[in-house]
């Protein structure tokens, strides 16, 4: 599978974001966006994901699903966790799980089950404790469990480890390994390391860079 950004510009509100950005990204890589605040790089996720039109250019994705968009290729992690805090860690998993896999077609055979996917991440404790009970790292937690209950080959990820102590980000960097090695393809926008090795960097800007 290959990513490919071809003339990119995004608007917002009339004024430019991004103009003329060009790379690839390739299936078992990780690229993280760099650049500092309002650079384009939540931005620029949201596009991908399909969440904002393009003013010029396109996306090309090569050797993924033909029967599937490149939104429903992708599993898009912004910086809201995006939990309902009247509902348990389980139930939110299970919405998100119904809602990502109806109609998508992709990954469905990988996924875990909430409890499954809680575990993973540590949380197998919080599956029947709602989500307003949680702490800000446990949160975090179980929005990122979300990739796991509802698998897609493309990993958006925003600031994925906002509020996660050295060791849940240890953890979730395995885990972001293991995506990569299975052939997934990784997307990222932070201002901190992810613990991945070979990972290739796109400072926004930049006209062309290869995965």
């Amino acid at each position: 599978m290959r990513l490919s950004a071809r003339d990119i510009a995004i608007e917002r509100g009339g004024r430019s974001i991004l103009e003329g950005l060009s790379f690839e990204a390739r299936a078992g890589a990780a690229l993280v966006l760099l650049g500092p605040n309002g650079a384009g790089k939540s931005t620029l996720l949201r596009a991908i994901a399909g969440f904002l039109p393009l003013a010029a250019g396109a996306f090309v994705l090569d050797g993924g699903s033909s029967e599937a968009s490149l939104g429903e290729q992708a599993q898009y992690l912004g910086h809201a966790d995006a939990l309902k805090g009247a509902l348990t860690a389980g139930e939110n998993l299970a919405f998100w799980a119904a809602m990502l896999s109806a109609g998508s077609g992709v990954g469905k055979g990988d996924s875990r089950t909430p409890g499954e996917a809680l575990a993973r991440l540590g949380l197998a404790h919080v599956h029947d404790f709602p989500a307003l009970s949680l702490s800000a790292g446990q949160r975090r937690r179980v929005a990122l469990a979300r990739l796991l209950v509802a698998p897609r080959p493309i990993w958006l990820l925003d600031e994925p480890t906002t509020a996660l102590d050295a060791a849940a980000q240890g953890l979730f960097a395995a885990i972001m390994r293991e995506h990569l090695a299975a052939g997934g393809l990784i997307i990222a926008a932070t201002h901190a390391p992810l613990g991945l090795e070979g990972a290739v960097t796109l400072p926004l800007g930049a006209t062309r860079l290869t995965a």
